[in-house]
């Protein structure tokens, strides 16, 4: 029997804003940020809201201005239809691509409609503050090994033998490609982000940074060495996998930039694409999840980027594109080695080193960002994956269809 494939009808985001007290974004709240996502979602799409059956969001720090079921207020808030339920979900980083992920499940089970996101606001809601075991529990970490993943990034560095030089140089790359895509308007999934008085306080992504250089990022201190000695962790994760030393080759410039930010997608069967009149932008071919070695933790966009392939029966040479979250610099370089990727296939537009990481939203946004610039090159497939903390990581084979494919 054929599996049925899910369908992307659109997929919108917010600009993404600096994650810190001078973000653009910073004045407005995590529930109305993703609402005017929805909102737009919605008119773009023509759907009838109550046609969906769930809504599905990531949200990382779900405490504070992100807590109480933001996902679901967030409907609320732009006015879809009470017959569409919500829920929001943690799975690390990989939160808003696992919603796209769930979402799809839940529109073949109903032969219907969903929606997924994700929104994260660390302008408002830093990073960590909701005081998890993960960062607040010394004792649980000293029992199950988990270490800081700025560390974990440094030590799957010096496995590898990624050089701070390269690590920098790809940050570069990633920068100049941010810029050169904002500027020249490519971006078309960008929704732009309106104050209460309908003014626009954000058209186009802020974080992207143009005067960097390869001079300004070999000057910047290497982030987690002082920790790593301090706290004895490079002590620990020498011992753990026979290294002499870790080279701390991360740093704020070749690190993702925490930002604010919030995307909305819309999936359907195709079934309820025909009984709705629906235009699909994309076919969501297959998933994976994926699960590795907790404490090194973010090598698994590749583990899960494989077994999607296998599902979808293709390999690397059948995708025209891959957006994989940019969780740090030397993860990319690891992607890329262990996948045989070339780099021109890679975060084209570059990734959240510049463009920003707003952890709940960033993989509900990379679907939209395939999406635009698979119809932008005439090209077919993409492949979209993120990773998370404690081993966790998700991918996503899509397929243009329509007018958009090649």
């Amino acid at each position: 029997m054929t599996q049925q494939q899910a369908f992307i009808i659109d997929a919108v985001r917010s600009p993404r804003g600096r994650g810190n007290d001078k973000g653009a974004l910073k004045g407005i709240k995590p529930v109305d940020l993703l609402a005017q996502q929805l909102a737009a979602l919605q008119e773009r799409t023509g759907v009838n809201t109550s046609e969906a059956s769930d809504g599905i969001f990531g949200c990382v720090t779900q405490t504070a201005d992100q807590g109480s079921n933001i996902g679901k207020l967030a409907l609320v808030r732009a006015g879809w239809s009470d017959a569409v339920s919500g829920m929001t979900i943690n799975r690390y980083c990989a939160s808003g691509l696992s919603a796209v992920q769930f979402a799809s499940f839940q529109a073949l089970a109903n032969d219907g409609v969903a929606v997924a996101g994700g929104v994260e606001m660390m302008s408002r809601v830093p990073m960590a503050s909701d005081k998890g075991p993960l960062t607040h529990d010394l004792e649980f970490q000293r029992q199950t090994t988990l270490v800081p993943i700025g560390i974990a990034a440094d030590t799957i560095a010096t496995m590898e033998g990624f050089t701070r030089e390269q690590c920098d140089a790809y940050a570069l790359e990633s920068q100049r490609r941010a810029v050169a895509a904002r500027d020249e308007g490519r971006f078309r999934s960008v929704v732009p982000v309106k104050g209460e008085g309908g003014e626009v306080v954000l058209a186009q992504d802020e974080t992207p940074r143009a005067s960097t250089t390869l001079q300004s990022l070999s000057d910047l201190t290497p982030a987690f060495a002082e920790m790593g000695v301090k706290y004895g962790v490079d002590a620990l994760l020498c011992k753990q996998y026979g290294l002499a030393g870790i080279d701390h080759v991360q740093h704020a410039g070749n690190s993702p930039t925490m930002a604010d930010g919030a995307a909305a997608v819309l999936v359907a069967s195709e079934g309820a694409v025909a009984r709705l009149g629906l235009k699909p932008r994309a076919r969501i071919l297959a998933t994976a999840d994926a699960s590795i070695d907790h404490v090194l933790a973010l090598t698994g966009a590749a583990d899960a980027t494989a077994k999607a392939l296998q599902r979808a029966g293709l390999t690397v040479a059948d995708i025209d594109l891959f957006e994989v979250n940019e969780s740090f610099a030397a993860l990319m370089l690891h992607y890329m080695k262990h996948l045989n990727v070339p780099h021109e296939k890679l975060n084209v537009n570059g990734g959240a080193i510049a463009l920003g990481h707003a952890m709940g939203a960033t993989g509900s946004s990379l679907v939209g960002m395939a999406i635009d610039e698979l119809e932008r090159r005439k090209a077919k497939r993409a492949v979209v994956a993120i990773c998370g903390a404690a081993g966790v990581a998700v991918a996503m084979v899509i397929e243009l269809v329509g007018a958009g494919a090649a």
